[in-house]
């Protein structure tokens, strides 16, 4: 539980980076408890987004992974931000990605920040 509550944390901080560098992706403008209770419940969309619908994609799109060497991984990345971003639109949710550039930009930034984290803070149980 612990190991869970941790990357859910690092993956809300890494969102919230990228909500504040990528142009492109927008977080509601409300107070910060609103703004924290939102990123907190688009991090849990994402960790499940990226425990259910991630695996598929990447077995499905396996040869594309062979043929570009594994950079395909940037794109399927930037789809999973993109998918999180409708969900929580469907929930109503004031996170939004406005499109795959500012996804894939926002992927890099949400790799690179929950990367960075994980080696910071030592999730061993």
């Amino acid at each position: 539980m612990k190991h869970f509550v941790l990357k859910t944390l690092i993956n809300a901080a890494a969102i919230w980076v990228a909500a504040w560098l990528v142009k492109g992706i927008t977080l509601s403008s409300g107070s910060w408890q609103h703004q924290t209770l939102t990123i907190i419940l688009v991090a849990l969309i994402f960790g499940v987004v990226n425990w259910l619908i991630k695996p598929l994609v990447k077995f499905f799109s396996f040869p594309l992974f062979i043929l570009t060497l594994g950079l395909i991984t940037f794109v399927v990345n930037a789809l999973m931000l993109w998918l999180t971003s409708f969900a929580s639109g469907r929930l109503n949710l004031d996170f939004h990605v406005d499109g795959f550039l500012p996804a894939l930009f926002g992927s890099l930034i949400i790799s690179l920040v929950a990367w960075g984290l994980h080696l910071a803070l030592d999730d061993n149980d």
